[in-house]
């Protein structure tokens, strides 16, 4: 058991002591000096837990059930959005949403991978792991961005493509490497914002933007750190060791110039106050869009371009 899960074991017992504490006793009894010291307690655990995070810590994190997904964002940051459906080739595939949103008059294109909260929401998204036709809808969607100059927002949580058979069988890798190259030039501003698990090609197929942003407890790597260990160490269950050395948090990708922009979270993680995070996203947005809407399209797509010449260089 980690450090972070012992920590949050002892914040549990103290928040049941708590509620305890509240119960047994009426308003006219209730020590309330007893209450704000197991409160300054539980305060005080919190941030020493979410001040030293491993990064399997926020791996963890960023898988959390609790975390809020892309639709949780999206209803609180835009003032409008309309939901459209199915890549005209085959079939509408939700572990993707598409559609258009506005923040007062500005209007955007959002393309955003999706998981569930429950097992029947992840049977319905495909627990958020794309079929090639999730990208081919966001492809069909980006060009009609383009096409009415609409800046594009991606959100990126998943754990990879779906791996199956029949995903293989309609072209899988055709459609994550088809989805990158669109991406790559297209004549309108792209911002990509990780919001937790960002792994693998089924993530870096919606990533290629002008500028990418990550939640502070999200993460962005090349595969899994189960795969990762497989491969490297053939024992999968090695995963923890995997995230030391992949360098999969938004501190390291920052440091490397990969990230843009870091966005914070409260102690405890995004699901202690989703408002909070997202009025912070929606802020760096607006700001990162203004800077954006300097370029002319030209010089957009040059500079797009050169940023992840620049990674690919940094990764040989």
């Amino acid at each position: 058991m980690s450090n972070l899960e012992n920590i949050n074991k002892e914040i549990e017992g103290l928040e049941k002591n708590l509620e305890d504490l509240k119960n047994i006793a009426n308003s006219d009894q209730l020590n309330i000096e007893d209450v704000n010291e197991i409160q300054d307690k539980i305060n005080n655990l919190k941030k020493q837990a979410y001040s030293k995070m491993t990064p399997w810590d926020k791996v963890n994190l960023a898988r959390n059930p609790q975390r809020p997904t892309a639709l949780d964002y999206i209803e609180r940051i835009f003032d409008e959005f309309i939901e459209l459906h199915g890549d005209r080739l085959s079939k509408d595939d939700k572990a993707t949403v598409c559609g258009l949103a506005k923040i007062g008059n500005q209007k955007f294109t959002i393309v955003a991978q999706q998981k569930g909260r429950n097992t029947k929401e992840n049977i319905e998204r495909n627990f958020g792991m794309p079929n090639p036709e999730s990208y081919r809808k966001g492809i069909r969607i980006m060009k009609q961005a383009e096409k009415f100059n609409r800046p594009i927002i991606t959100f990126v949580d998943t754990k990879g493509a779906y791996p199956g058979i029949e995903a293989e069988e309609r072209g899988q890798g055709e459609a994550i490497a088809r989805s990158m190259l669109e991406m790559c030039r297209l004549k309108v501003p792209i911002i990509v914002i990780v919001i937790g698990e960002g792994s693998s090609g089924g993530a870096l197929a919606i990533s290629v933007g002008d500028k990418i942003l990550m939640l502070e407890n999200a993460v962005y790597s090349i595969l899994s750190p189960e795969g990762y260990a497989s491969i490297l160490w053939k024992d999968g269950t090695k995963a923890k060791e995997a995230a030391e050395v992949m360098k999969l948090t938004a501190e390291d990708l920052y440091n490397f110039d990969i990230v843009d922009s870091i966005i914070k979270e409260p102690v405890g993680g995004a699901s202690k106050d989703i408002d909070q995070v997202s009025e912070s996203i929606k802020n760096e947005i607006l700001k990162q869009l203004k800077e954006l809407k300097k370029l002319n399209e030209n010089d957009l797509v040059e500079k797009r371009y050169q940023k992840f010449r620049k990674i690919g260089e940094y990764i040989k």
